[in-house]
């Protein structure tokens, strides 16, 4: 048995992990002749599923990432930025390279002196974690676990991990 996937497997994979159609992502690597079965065959081969695991698990980490940037920008202190603004050249140096600026998206200097500085919107950031939050069963992830278990039944290894 080989152990290494061939391009279209991991093309397969790739699409399967994206849209959770196993048609479609056959279809999508280039498996044009009955994308259908080139799917069942696909997801019976513990290759594959090992593939499409590992790839979720990226997914997972990509979407605690993002998560964990809303909940800064959501929860995140505004006092270095703050600092920055009250700051003044004659004080001691202000080391830039330490301030958390995360919440600031936007810092100019208007024509009549002073500074303005504008932040990423606290309210759009709580709603997109609410977002992602509630979006965490997105029923996908049962459908493939039965599709799963289906397509083990046809496997030579006759369901059996």
């Amino acid at each position: 048995m080989r152990s290494a996937l061939s391009a279209k497997q991991l093309s397969f994979c790739r699409h399967f992990v994206r849209t959770r159609n196993g048609r479609e992502a056959a279809a999508a690597a280039g498996f044009a002749l009955f994308p259908e079965r080139a799917a069942q065959r696909l997801l019976a081969d513990k290759r594959v599923r090992t593939q499409i695991e590992t790839l979720e698990k990226d997914v997972a980490a990509s979407r605690a990432e993002l998560v964990a940037g809303y909940r800064r920008l959501a929860f995140g202190s505004v006092s270095d930025a703050v600092r920055l603004l009250l700051y003044e050249a004659g004080n001691e140096p202000l080391d830039l390279d330490r301030l958390d600026l995360f919440l600031v998206s936007d810092i100019k200097r208007p024509k009549g002196g002073g500074m303005e500085i504008k932040f990423f919107d606290r309210q759009k950031a709580l709603e997109r974690l609410e977002e992602l939050q509630s979006g965490a069963s997105d029923g996908a992830l049962p459908f493939y676990r039965a599709l799963e278990r289906s397509a083990a039944l046809f496997s030579p290894e006759g369901g059996e991990d």
